[in-house]
């Protein structure tokens, strides 16, 4: 991987005043700033050398979501662990826009050997004076039909976690990581963080909203992923992991739109598109 490709990152400005910052590396969003106020968490002990994911941001997850025994990849795949190209930017009165592609050939082959399909991934970052929308577009270039799970492993920055709430999935189904897998009914009309949390939420509505606690909210809009993720690692886990602080667990909250309680099968030749808007209310 070239090391001078590793620290690369593309810029965007909007003429409201908003900014975002989207790595060439993972095609990671490292950066939202609307209204004045960064809305995206990322770590101070992050590692941006390529030898793992960026911890924090927007990691895009594809094609596996965890590890599988269907899938011999490392933990949510290949997406956010190569170098995206870049290609190009697109300007107007409304939204700025920059699209970012990764092919198989991109892969190391060690990763191909392990996914042996040809694809095509097609990412667009569009930022506007409240929103930002990224958007993933899968395409199989093979013959065969290849299955994946895909997911937007957004980290959303907050003052006090104990003090967010997240709307809309009341109803939904949900499988406890942290209870070994165990599936519930989430009974709560908000959901709250006072503990270790790793729920992925299954066949959740398009629209959920997050009470940032600071009388922010941050409404997200989802399109063709069924399933939300909500994680915060908490004291035990934040402090085994290398690339995160011990004491950052409070500002963070994963709200995590994808489609990964199911694979998502898509046949040679064909398309998937699926993404995200995040808008600040």
């Amino acid at each position: 991987m070239p090391a001078q490709e590793i620290n690369k990152s593309v810029v965007l400005t909007h003429p409201s005043g908003a900014t975002a910052n989207v790595a060439l590396y993972g095609a990671t969003v490292t950066s939202w700033v609307a209204e004045g106020e960064e809305r995206i968490f990322v770590s101070k002990k992050a590692i941006r050398d390529g030898s793992k994911a960026i911890r924090g941001g927007i990691p895009i997850v594809f094609p596996v979501f965890g590890t599988s025994e269907k899938v011999k990849l490392p933990q949510h795949g290949f997406a956010r662990n190569n170098i995206w190209e870049y290609v190009g930017l697109i300007t107007d009165n409304d939204e700025v826009v920059v699209r970012f592609a990764l092919k198989d050939t991109q892969l190391t082959q060690q990763q191909r050997n392990s996914w042996p399909f040809s694809f095509r991934l097609s990412y667009t970052v569009a930022l506007s004076e409240k929103s930002l929308k990224t958007t993933l577009v899968v395409k199989n270039e093979d013959i065969d039909t290849f299955e994946f799970n895909t997911l937007l492993h957004t980290y959303l920055l907050v003052p006090d976690v104990e003090k967010v709430s997240v709307k809309g999935l009341e109803s939904c189904h949900y499988l406890d990581k942290v209870k070994g897998g165990e599936k519930f009914l989430e009974s709560n009309d908000l959901v709250t963080i006072g503990s270790e949390v790793d729920r992925v939420y299954c066949n959740v509505p398009d629209h959920l909203s997050v009470n940032i606690g600071n009388g922010s909210v941050i409404d997200i809009t989802k399109s063709n992923l069924r399933d939300t993720v909500v994680w915060n690692p908490w004291v035990e886990k934040a402090q085994a992991l290398a690339d995160f602080g011990d004491d950052e667990y409070p500002n963070m909250i994963c709200v995590e739109a994808g489609s990964v309680a199911e694979w998502v099968k898509l046949a040679g030749g064909q398309s998937w598109t699926g993404g995200q808007v995040l808008t600040v209310v």
